[in-house]
């Protein structure tokens, strides 16, 4: 399993597929197959039967995975999309911005 540069809370920028230039917070990221859920992004219909918490059914829309190769994550100083670097600070590996090279 490769390294994700991507975790939950991230703020990211959908780079390629239908939804290019979408901005959203990474919800959840499944390793397994490299995909994240992004809030407010990829958003499909489902159809849902009645049940306990939801009595009356019907059609949610709901967020679907995106492939992580499509998202980039925001540089915390421009706002842009920016590549991930790792570094060592105070004997802590820390994730930076390559663009701007600040910590993220």
């Amino acid at each position: 399993m490769a390294k994700l540069k991507i975790k939950s809370g991230d703020d990211v920028i959908v780079i390629a597929g239908d939804h290019k230039g979408s901005e959203g917070k990474v919800l959840r990221v499944f390793r397994e197959n490299n995909k994240a859920i992004v809030e407010g992004v990829n958003l499909v219909k489902k159809h849902e039967k009645p049940s306990a918490a939801n009595p009356q059914g019907g059609i949610i829309e709901k967020e679907a995975p995106i492939h992580i190769s499509n998202l980039s994550l925001i540089d915390p100083k421009s706002g842009e999309a920016t590549r991930v670097g790792y570094r060592m600070e105070d004997g802590k590996k820390v994730r930076f911005s390559k663009k701007s090279e600040q910590a993220i």
